[in-house]
């Protein structure tokens, strides 16, 4: 098949909350430019977004898809980003490698909140982006109402280009706010030019106005003509609105119904007017383009079904050649995508977003050049602490040996996820951002790698220490066999440290009582008996001291001391009222401000105790909750808190320290363990 040339390349993000309808935005642009000859639809499992069997099974993007399509003689990249702030690390990553961004959301002020971390990493990375609002003809808020909430999580001022005529079930069209021409809608079909109604004059012209004023701020020359009445040329107006967005510095709003094709065709003129080329972009990543020496980098990465490896990389300088080596890795193919479907490239220009075939040991975010000296100069997203938690293990035990292999993959393909071996539990813990999240990575373990997976909730790492101290605990092993007998005698003081201290050992032995040679086994038997204490957990902040003891100079070994010593621990922990502590962790809870006294109270329910809250630095009428919780009440936190916050609360965390588990928690896990219960269901 021939390459068709085009003028230039635009890269598009297509981005916005759950529901919002960015995949079929992205089917009915894909329609109306001819790069499908038939609309899919989400519910039919048809869509060229959304195509893998875990995106198809839940009806949502769960990870990003690119397709390519002309229109205009610019040749466009869509790149359709998953909805769910569950996958907001799929978005992020392909985010930084696009021109400008369409935000899709919903005519429902009530939801506008949802926006909020979407609008704050566009505005931190400076992303042009413009809203498309959907759903028009569903509309549950007025679209004054709309604009005002919009208002309220855009630090950009809005710049509306369209006013819509009729409402909800009655929209007929819109008013082009630059032209002031208005148009009706037609299923399937261009909008037709119609006479602006005389109802809505009034309301049209204080909209343009609006429009202009806002854009008068960034320019003197159009501030002058409207202080003068001067009537601005629309070509003056366009070249203002391709500036002032290419610059991140005000964000226009357009309006439509995406699965009608009502508002798609002047959704892409504005794109094709306003959208800034890719040099611009490179210029504000900070690619000077002063050679051609390849510069790209990776926005995601596929495993696909077959086994091989795909690479979506965006071309910031120079062009791709198959075959020309990037970090020291060979190219093995360039493919133009299309959801699922691939064609071969010879070359990527500079602009191009494509997918690179067989790079391996490249990761998403890697900056790739043929220097080596450019290689990591480009800055990635940041990565996003999990949340969630599962151990998981595999439904058959000769799986064992193949799930690290497995998890290295899945966490190339979603580097949002993270997987451990606990060293306390042993338990093999895979970590995201919620429980769809994980699922997610479950069903891509079973179905792509033949793993299925048991399940269950993370052991907490519970530890054991002692409230009062022992002296002279005695412990002697004395056993006789055919041959030599075994003969160990020790004194032991234990007691309690400060918590957080550790453990130490020490001996005061004097004359000689027991030599030299055998007191390392009176430490080992010590630290071996502490791995696993009177309540099942390991031993901490606890001092232990030989004072005293005896050996038999035939008899004795450095194992029958380390057998003596566990013997005086087993007898001595138990007169140190040993108590279990639980891991308290550092909890860092960000939510909008309206919602700040139900997480106080969420924190109050699950013991913890609040340290402190305040304005979160750069994010208007958002707070930061400061708080001590126990890990035992975190695993489904973020379940209840995005419950509590429309979707949108989040934490970070760490661990802090050990502190004792009140006897009523004690008690209940008394009869849960009496019921059957292990500790992974506390």
């Amino acid at each position: 098949m021939s390459e068709k040339v085009f003028s230039g390349s635009r890269n598009v993000a297509i981005v916005g909350p759950y529901l919002s309808g960015k995949t079929t935005l992205l089917e009915s642009i894909l329609s109306v430019t001819g790069a499908v000859s038939r609309k899919g639809k989400i519910t039919e499992g048809n869509t060229v977004g959304d195509s893998t069997p875990e995106a198809r099974d839940r009806q949502m993007s769960v990870e990003v898809n690119a397709a390519s399509t002309e229109y205009g003689g610019i040749r466009f990249t869509f790149i359709d980003c998953p909805g769910s702030i569950e996958f907001a690390q799929e978005t992020y990553n392909a985010l930084i490698g696009v021109d400008a961004a369409i935000v899709v959301c919903e005519a429902d002020s009530d939801r506008v909140l949802t926006l909020t971390p979407l609008f704050q990493f566009l505005d931190d990375w400076e992303i042009p982006h413009l809203v498309f609002v959907n759903k028009m003809d569903r509309a549950y808020s007025s679209f004054a109402d709309l604009l005002d909430a919009l208002k309220t999580v855009s630090s950009r001022p809005l710049v509306v280009h369209q006013y819509p005529i009729g409402q909800r079930e009655n929209l007929t069209g819109f008013i082009d706010l630059v032209t002031e021409q208005a148009y009706q809608y037609h299923p399937g079909a261009a909008a037709d030019p119609i006479p602006l109604p005389d109802s809505l004059k009034d309301q049209e012209h204080a909209a343009r106005e609006e429009m202009l004023e806002t854009l008068a701020n960034f320019d003197d020359h159009l501030l002058e003509e409207l202080l003068e009445d001067i009537e601005p040329p629309q070509d003056e107006i366009w070249q203002d609105l391709k500036m002032e967005l290419g610059a991140d510095l005000i964000v226009p709003v357009l309006i439509g119904v995406a699965d009608q094709d009502f508002g798609v065709r002047p959704l892409l003129n504005a794109l094709l007017r306003e959208a800034p080329e890719p040099d611009v972009t490179a210029d504000r990543r900070g690619v000077t383009l002063n050679d051609q020496t390849p510069i790209a980098q990776v926005l995601k990465t596929y495993c696909t079904p077959q086994g091989g490896k795909l690479s979506l990389v965006r071309v910031w300088q120079g062009s791709l050649t198959d075959g020309s080596v990037l970090n020291g890795v060979r190219i093995g193919g360039i493919y133009d995508l299309m959801g699922q479907h691939q064609q071969s490239l010879t070359e990527a220009p500079a602009g191009a977003i494509v997918a690179l075939g067989r790079m391996e040991g490249i990761k998403t975010g890697d900056t790739l050049s043929s220097d080596p000296q450019l290689a990591n100069a480009l800055p990635q997203a940041e990565q996003i602490a999990p949340v969630f938690a599962l151990a998981i293990t595999p439904e058959k035990r000769s799986d064992e040996v193949k799930l690290s292999g497995a998890l290295t993959k899945l966490l190339e393909e979603d580097p949002s996820l993270y997987w451990e071996q606990h060293g306390d539990t042993h338990e093999v813990i895979l970590w995201g951002q919620g429980e769809i999240h994980v699922q997610v990575a479950l069903d891509r373990l079973r179905r792509k790698y033949n793993l299925p997976m048991t399940t269950h909730l993370p052991q907490i790492p519970y530890k054991e220490t002692i409230r009062r101290p022992a002296a002279s605990v005695h412990g002697r092993y004395k056993r006789q066999t055919g041959g030599h007998g075994q003969f160990g005698d020790v004194y032991l003081d234990i007691k309690p440290r400060p918590r957080g201290a550790g453990f130490s050992f020490s001996e005061t032995i004097v004359g000689g009582v027991v030599p030299r040679q055998y007191i390392p086994g009176v430490e080992s038997g010590v630290r071996e008996y502490l791995t696993h204490g009177p309540l099942g957990f390991p031993i901490v902040d606890v001092e232990v001291t030989l004072t005293n003891g005896s050996y038999h100079t035939v008899d004795s070994s450095e194992q029958a001391f380390k057998q003596a010593a566990r013997l005086a621990m087993q007898e001595g922990i138990r007169q140190c009222e040993p108590s279990l502590l639980e891991p308290i962790l550092s909890v860092t809870i960000s939510v909008p401000n309206e919602f700040t006294s139900n997480v106080l109270r969420l924190i109050s329910t699950r013991r913890g105790q609040v340290l402190g809250y305040s304005g979160k630095a750069n994010w208007r009428g958002w707070d930061e909750v400061q708080a001590y919780l126990p890990q035992a009440e975190m695993q489904d936190l973020i379940v209840e808190l995005r419950s509590l916050t429309m979707g949108v609360g989040s934490f970070r965390w760490q661990f802090d320290h050990l502190q004792e588990v009140p006897e009523k928690v004690m008690e209940r896990m008394r009869v849960q363990a009496g019921n059957g219960n292990g500790n992974h269901h506390d």
